[in-house]
């Protein structure tokens, strides 16, 4: 659905075998660990999980007039963003295993609300404005969370050659 299966086991795949100690080693001075960066994935699904609820939910809502070019999510030259403070990760020594169930969560829980939505067209039929892009419908706002899963791989990558 939408991508982001298939992200999240690349995520997962990319991240496999790495120690605890590796996952939260700082590489470079300033830049989160591959632990900060997989917890900032989970805090980003769980919070649009609750936007994209609140939407479908909301009478008001109504739909974005068009689609936006979410795909250069993916586009990482020079386009650092400091991710908003709800999002920002702690500093906590955190294991691949709690890592992991944390973001089992995430997902159980998106795809739980997606599964109670009866007919699917409404999620062209409902907005809600994302931070980077505008008013987005409820269709890229869950193809969002796997091209941003994506993006962070790629610095993923990044951080494990450094390691």
């Amino acid at each position: 659905m939408f991508g982001i299966q298939e992200a999240r086991n690349d995520l997962l795949s990319g991240v496999e075998g790495l120690s605890d100690e590796q996952l939260n080693r700082e590489v470079e001075e300033g830049r989160w660990t591959i632990a900060q960066v997989l917890e900032h994935l989970f805090l980003l699904e769980k919070g649009m999980t609750l936007t994209i609820e609140k939407e479908l939910t909301n009478e008001d809502s109504q739909p974005a007039r068009k689609k936006k070019p979410i795909e250069l999510t993916l586009e990482r030259s020079g386009q650092e963003r400091e991710a908003p403070e709800q999002l920002q990760p702690s500093n906590a020594f955190m294991t691949f295993e709690e890592i992991k169930e944390r973001l089992g969560q995430s997902r159980a829980t998106l795809l739980e609300r997606l599964r109670n939505v009866d007919d699917t067209t409404v999620l062209a039929k409902k907005s809600a404005k994302h931070p980077a892009f505008g008013t987005m419908d409820m269709e890229q706002w869950i193809e969002f969370i796997g091209l941003h899963e994506r993006r962070h791989l790629q610095q993923i990558e990044e951080l494990k050659a450094k390691l």
